[in-house]
């Protein structure tokens, strides 16, 4: 079976996706870009201790 690189239709989906049986693609839902994007209380908090950590990490290797 040849595949083409460039789809040609705006309808064809990915392979892995389609093979999935009904009952896993029921919980599927598309994800909204501007979701992604959004900066929320826990990235800044992830960001936060990350710093936190790795300074003293660093502080306590240089003493």
């Amino acid at each position: 079976m040849r595949r083409s690189l460039v789809l040609t239709e705006e309808s064809a989906r990915h392979w892995f996706r389609a093979s999935l049986p009904p009952h896993v693609k029921r919980d599927l839902f598309p994800i909204p870009a501007e979701a992604l994007w959004r900066l929320t209380l826990d990235d800044v908090r992830g960001v936060a201790s990350t710093y936190v950590a790795m300074t003293l990490a660093v502080f306590a290797f240089i003493v």
